[in-house]
């Protein structure tokens, strides 16, 4: 497997985390310095954002992954994410979202991990 297909593999193991609620195979994924801009311009640590999946202010049912595009440059890597989500956030309803994500990702010890995310919609 080369690295674009292991970047490919990591981003489908965060989706299944962020909707299992797996905080710990999250926090594996992502490095110390990991921080997500979400589309409201908030920018989040890990911890924070890890803090409310768990509290209930984030909760994801599915994502289907339309698109998956990855550019690796020696021990870093670009992706963008597209997919469709089925989401709860901030206290509203369930509602169907098309989200892409920008990660940017570095590979450490020999494994690649997403040191920050940037969320819109397409």
């Amino acid at each position: 497997m080369d690295d674009e297909e292991r970047i490919r593999k990591l981003y489908r193991k965060y989706w299944h985390c962020m909707i299992a609620k797996d905080v710990d195979g999250l926090r594996g994924l992502m490095t110390d310095d990991y921080f997500l801009l979400h589309m409201t311009g908030v920018k989040q640590t890990a911890e924070v954002f890890l803090k409310g999946l768990l509290d209930g202010t984030f909760h994801y049912y599915s994502a289907e992954h339309d698109s998956i595009e990855v550019i690796v440059t020696g021990d870093r890597a670009s992706m963008i994410g597209k997919s469709r989500v089925l989401a709860a956030v901030y206290g509203g309803g369930k509602h169907s979202w098309r989200l892409r994500g920008d990660f940017t990702l570095r590979k450490e010890e020999g494994r690649w991990k997403f040191s920050c995310s940037r969320a819109s919609t397409y």
